[in-house]
């Protein structure tokens, strides 16, 4: 593995970097107070061709490979997490697999929208009785004639309440024991304005509080048989084909979490005096800034992996876990240090420690806990399954 960017990983680095700064962190605060962050930077992330990244241009896609699209994610991350959320979103889990299973029509009819940011995606497989046990959920869909009715409910829904189209995961098979757990589930792609299809925002949420998560609704919502993505009875293959570069997704928002920690910890220590001297001096804040660095760094080179693995057409789902698992508690620990140095006072948000901790919390729950990671590999490893 080459860790040398090329020149067009750098441009897309550079490009992302300076649209954070310009467009993102100054409103980060804000957008977290308010709960919602501004709509307008949809058509920005579009037009700056980040809603496009690995989706071939034909489709309107700006191309690019899998590390490219790490490191916008990471500086999206670094920025403010409820913004790369959107993109890991709209593009990662839903884009991607419209492109790595659709039909071509239902690829000429989505890509060039979800990339040129006319439309929205969100991925819906999260059930209130079904997270981690997504392979039992209970959204059924039932054919009737050339369609299928769907029935049932999904809870938070990142893009949930703003998405235009959201691929959704319904039970289609029967009590057959062939037809039972992921086996039974298939794949559609929902355009949200369909009747009995309803949504309601998730608010008071610990993080990612600009993001639009909802909760979703479908009484026996018709779509044309056209609007499944992939075979009958094969939606969970395509769940975990596009979780498994979701959690690389993730993991880069995970490493921007933590250097935007490090950066701000780093420039407060030179800042802050006490005891007659900066507190960058005393040993244990820089064991603290040492702690977080190291992460960063172990971090992002466990999410290049992914990537390179991903390029390479190399297997990639364990190190897709692995990535996610350390990423997600190293931004955890990464706020927790930087908190600490900034003492009191990041303990309020005028400082944006705070918001730090409170994002990457969650980074340590969604698209697999911590756990269920550790089991994951844990069963590559051994071979048996600890379930």
């Amino acid at each position: 593995m080459n860790l040398e960017l090329s020149e067009e990983q750098s441009a897309v680095r550079d490009l992302a970097a300076s649209f954070a700064d310009r467009e993102i962190v100054p409103y980060a605060a804000e957008w977290d107070r308010a709960e919602s962050v501004d709509r307008a930077i949809i058509g920005k992330l579009a037009k700056a061709g980040f809603l496009g990244l690995t989706i071939p241009e034909e489709y309107g896609g700006s191309g690019g490979d899998h590390l490219a699209y790490c490191l916008v994610l990471e500086e999206l991350g670094r920025g403010d997490s409820a913004v790369r959320g959107i993109v890991s979103v709209s593009l990662g889990l839903v884009g991607k697999s419209v492109n790595a299973f659709g039909t071509e029509e239902q690829k000429r009819h989505w890509l060039p929208r979800l990339t040129s940011g006319e439309a929205l995606a969100c991925f819906a497989l999260t059930e209130p009785g079904t997270g981690s046990d997504a392979a039992n959920l209970t959204t059924r869909a039932v054919r009737d004639g050339d369609s299928w009715l769907i029935s049932g409910a999904k809870t938070f829904i990142t893009n949930g309440t703003w998405a235009d189209v959201a691929l959704v995961f319904a039970r289609t098979g029967g009590n057959e024991p062939e037809q039972r757990g992921h086996r039974g589930i298939t794949a559609f792609l929902v355009p949200t304005g369909l009747p009995g299809f309803t949504r309601t925002e998730i608010h008071g949420k610990l993080g990612l509080r600009g993001q639009a998560t909802a909760e979703l609704s479908f009484d026996g919502v018709r779509v044309p048989d056209g609007a499944r993505l992939g075979e009958v009875g094969k939606g969970f293959t395509v769940a975990m084909a596009a979780l498994a570069k979701g959690r690389m997704s993730v993991a880069a928002g995970c490493v921007g979490i933590a250097r935007a920690c490090l950066e701000a910890a780093v420039r407060y220590a030179g800042e802050r005096e006490q005891f007659g001297k900066p507190i960058a001096s005393h040993q244990l804040v820089q064991e603290l800034l040492a702690g977080i660095a190291v992460d960063v760094e172990a971090a992002r080179l466990l999410t290049w992996k992914v990537a390179d693995h991903i390029e390479r057409g190399l297997p990639f789902a364990t190190e897709s876990s692995v990535a996610k698992l350390y990423a997600g508690e190293a931004a955890v620990r990464a706020a927790n240090n930087a908190l600490q140095v900034f003492g009191g006072y990041g303990f309020i948000d005028e400082y944006p420690v705070g918001k730090y901790l409170r994002d990457a919390r969650v980074m340590t729950l969604y698209e697999g806990t911590s756990q269920i990671h550790q089991l994951l590999i844990g069963r590559a490893l051994t071979g048996v399954s600890a379930f």
